[in-house]
């Protein structure tokens, strides 16, 4: 039996990277979860309240379907992602595709999951300045530190 793979994944060349990854370098025995956090915008969608600017409630359908586009990109991206496992060599009841709202914040919510009993995290390494990325960090960085229970790799 093979270890529990969580993959972070978004819409991203870095998150398909790390997935190439994973199939090329891990046997087909582990399994697999491709994990996205989505961020929850439909509680916006369905506001109608009169306290909201007049842009934004000229704007919300605009917004919302922006919205949509985005989870039908990453929806996408998944699918494609399962693919490459599969084609890997990967067994289809060995790979999940769970997709959960935004609760805490995407690196926090990555690590939750990552507790949940997952030996190994694996995301990509998001392209951004190393400036940046010390004064912000970034997700791959705020996953590391806390996902302790599990191994991190972070994929560039």
């Amino acid at each position: 039996m093979g270890q529990k793979i969580l993959i972070a994944f978004d819409d991203s060349e870095n998150a398909l990277r790390a997935v190439q990854y994973v199939a090329r370098t891990f046997s087909p025995d582990n399994h697999v979860t491709l994990f996205s956090v989505l961020q929850d915008t439909a509680a916006l969608c369905d506001m109608n309240s009169p306290e909201l600017t007049p842009y934004f409630k000229s704007q919300q359908q605009a917004f919302c379907a922006l919205e949509d586009k985005k989870k039908d990109l990453v929806s996408t991206a998944l699918a494609k992602a399962a693919e490459i496992l599969r084609q890997a060599g990967f067994e289809v009841e060995n790979i999940a595709i769970k997709t959960e709202p935004k609760k805490k914040g995407i690196a926090r919510d990555i690590a939750d999951e990552a507790r949940s009993g997952y030996d190994l995290v694996v995301l990509g390494r998001r392209g951004i300045s190393s400036i940046k990325d010390f004064f912000l960090g970034s997700i791959s960085q705020k996953v590391l530190s806390l996902a302790q229970e599990s191994s991190t790799l972070i994929v560039s």
